[in-house]
Order: C-alpha cells, then sequence, then structure tokens
C-alpha cells in the first residue's frame, strides 16, 4: 500500500485518557497501519499527502452495543445499509451485542452456537463501508459446555452477547460458569442491565451483574430502561467490568454514571454504545451524541469524552486500533468544527453540545469518505496536495 500523510493538523487526540493529547501536526500512515506521529515529519517520501488545514484527528470511533442480524440490514427498523450509515458518523468499529433480531433465531446450545460461528466467519468478511464488526455474540442458552467455548474461539467466536437475552441470565443458572469459560478461552461477555427491553428480558440488578462478572456491564443507563442509581453506584464502586453507556437509553442515568465514574476514578471503565438497531431506532450519529452529551451536559473535556469511545473500548475487546499509536491500525478521522458552531474547532465545538463535521475518514489506511454525509459540514476541507 502507498505511504499517506495527514499532516498540517492542529490538534491530534491520541483516545488514550491518560494522555489525551499528542504532540504532533502530522500522522504518517503505511501498509494500513500508523507509522509516525510528531511534529516536523519528513513527508517527502510519502506517496499521497493531505493537508488538513489546522483540523483535528482522532481515533476512528468506537460502538460497543449494536444489534446487527445478517449483512447491513435489520429487520427490527426495516433498514438497509445502517452499518455503512454509522461510518458517517464516525464509527469505525462496532461490537455486537447478539444477533438476537435474527428472524427465527435458535433458542437452542447448537443453534446459538452455529449462528456465532457463521456470524463471526461472515462479519469477518464482509465490512459495510469499511467497518469493523466483531460479530457472532454468542446467545447464552442452557446445554452450552466448555468444549463449545473451546470450539466457538478457535472458530473466530470472540464475545458473547448480552447476558440476559438466552435463557441463562443468572449465576445460578449457570451464567457464571459460562463467562468463566469464555475468559478462559479468550472471549469477552457482556450482561444486560437494568430494566427489561423485550417481553422475554428480565431485570438484571446489580448482584446478579457483580455475581456473574462479565467484562462489561452493559447500558448501565437503561437498555432503555435504567437500573436504580444505587445499582448504578455498587457497580461503580465494586465491581471491575467496564461500564457501558448508550444513546438509546436514560439521559438522567448516563449523566449521573459519568459523574459516579469520575468522583471513584473510574473513567476508565466507561465505554460507549448506541445499543441499536433497537425500538428507539437507528442512530447513524449516536456515538457522536454520546461524547457531546458527556462534554457539554457532563462537563468532561472533549478529548477525554472521546478516549471513552476509543481508546478504551479497543483495551476491553483487546483490539489492535482505537489509539493514535505507531503500529496500530490506521483508523482515524479528521474533524472540524461545523459551518455556524461557537466552538473553535471540533473539541470546542463538541464542548459546546455541537456535533463536528466530519472531514475525512479513513480505515486500515484507506480513506473511505471526506465530507460525511451524515454530520454537519466542517468549516474546513481536506486538500490534497500529492498522489
Amino acid at each position: 500500500m502507498a505511504s499517506i500523510a495527514l499532516t498540517n493538523l492542529g490538534k491530534i487526540v491520541s483516545g488514550v485518557l491518560e494522555e489525551p493529547f499528542i504532540d504532533g501536526d502530522t500522522v504518517i500512515v503505511e501498509d494500513g497501519k500508523i507509522r509516525e506521529v510528531g511534529r516536523g515529519l519528513n513527508v517527502e517520501a510519502c506517496d499521497v499527502v493531505y493537508d488538513c488545514d489546522g483540523m483535528v484527528l482522532t481515533p476512528g470511533l468506537f460502538d460497543s452495543h449494536v444489534h446487527i442480524a445478517m449483512g447491513d440490514f435489520t429487520p427490527r427498523q426495516l433498514t438497509l445499509n445502517f452499518i455503512e450509515s454509522e461510518l458517517h458518523g464516525g464509527v469505525t468499529s462496532m461490537i455486537s451485542a447478539g444477533e438476537v433480531h435474527v428472524p427465527g433465531r435458535p433458542r437452542d446450545a447448537a443453534g446459538v452456537k452455529a449462528l456465532a460461528i457463521l456470524n463471526a466467519k461472515a462479519f469477518s468478511r464482509f465490512r459495510p463501508g469499511g467497518v469493523k464488526v466483531l460479530a457472532g455474540a454468542l446467545i447464552l442458552e442452557p446445554g452450552l459446555t466448555e468444549k463449545d467455548f473451546e470450539e466457538m474461539a478457535r472458530e473466530g467466536v470472540r464475545v458473547i452477547g448480552e447476558i440476559g437475552l438466552g435463557r441463562v441470565f443468572k449465576a445460578e443458572h449457570g451464567a457464571a460458569e459460562m463467562v468463566a469459560w469464555a475468559r478462559k478461552y479468550g472471549i469477552k461477555s457482556m450482561m444486560h442491565t437494568g430494566g427489561t427491553s423485550l417481553a422475554e428480558v428480565p431485570v438484571i440488578t446489580a448482584e446478579d451483574v457483580l455475581a456473574v462478572n462479565p467484562d462489561v456491564a452493559a447500558h448501565v443507563n437503561g437498555g432503555p430502561t435504567a437500573a436504580p442509581l444505587p445499582d448504578v453506584e455498587k457497580l461503580v464502586k465494586q465491581g471491575s467490568m467496564a461500564l457501558e453507556i448508550v444513546q438509546c437509553g436514560n439521559p438522567k442515568a448516563a449523566a449521573e454514571a459519568l459523574r459516579m465514574a469520575r468522583e471513584n476514578e473510574a473513567l476508565n471503565r466507561v465505554i460507549f454504545g448506541n445499543d441499536a438497531p433497537s425500538g428507539t431506532g437507528v442512530i447513524p450519529l449516536g456515538i457522536l451524541r454520546n461524547i457531546a452529551f458527556a462534554s457539554s451536559i457532563c462537563g468532561l473535556p472533549a478529548e477525554v469524552a472521546l478516549a471513552l469511545a476509543t481508546g478504551n473500548t479497543a483495551k476491553v475487546y483487546g483490539l489492535p486500533r482505537g489509539m493514535v499509536k505507531p503500529g496500530l491500525e490506521a483508523d482515524l478521522l479528521v474533524m472540524d468544527k461545523p459551518v455556524g458552531s461557537v466552538g473553535g474547532d471540533a473539541l470546542k465545538a463538541l464542548e459546546a453540545g455541537d456535533l463536528p463535521g466530519i472531514a475525512l475518514i479513513m480505515v486500515d489506511g484507506e480513506v473511505k469518505a471526506f465530507r460525511s454525509r451524515n454530520t454537519p459540514p466542517p468549516s474546513r476541507s481536506v486538500k490534497k496536495v500529492r498522489g
């Protein structure tokens, strides 16, 4: 692949919570990965050079909670190309929370295992618009054995979907044992938290989540009905799992969860998802809206809120992207304040509550789009000066 330079950057947001900025004005990409990051780098040998006109570069965003089905179609909302549409909201990676909307979804152990393996393999080769989907999220049903988890891991399954979507949903039902098997074979797990979303989904309390000990407490602010705030506090203070905040949830609970995480030095455990497609709909700009909410309403600096939607999620799932570091996959965004915003740049626009305008979307070093069709227009544009 050609070497590509993104230069004349105003700010580089790292995606790393502890050090959210990188001192630099240039990122050089080669063979789909970040090669160099810094200031005054030599771009003369690069095949392609883009002048970013002082805009902000960030990692591509993660949607940590999406209910895919098969392909880029959602039966829940009868919508085509919803995954590709999220790309235009800056999302370059998605985590399936369970393919629960597949018509005729199987409810037996052999069926859910087969569905998980099928989708894991299908989405390993299928990237709608370029979006990387960690799919094949196993739904826990009675009858699954440790050998099943060993086989699924060997065949590419990497995540358990929301525990609670199947009939195994509490420690005494076998959920804790299955999570332990999954962890043994490198499979991450998430667990429904709070009130019911579908008639067959139970209310799951903080005690249930702590007893099962998943890697992620899904939608602590509700999916869509939030857990009581004392339950959220218990998960923040007593748990070690990631705390997921979603767009299709309760905004008051989201604000309180962020406050609790901040006060208890647990922001490193917070990740952002949509929890869509759902009854709430399809939300292509949902992750940007989460970031703007955290920045403008909850008072987090925008670069910190961006880390919750990028590097934090990458670390939870052990994925080699989500941060601007040499050697990682070059999934990157260039963004600016939208036309008419009071913000001085993309970060200040987010802190003012405005969604930024995306001017470039890159996945694995390949430009997938320049001006996003879904965000408001950026004030400036990326210009190719070589190549």
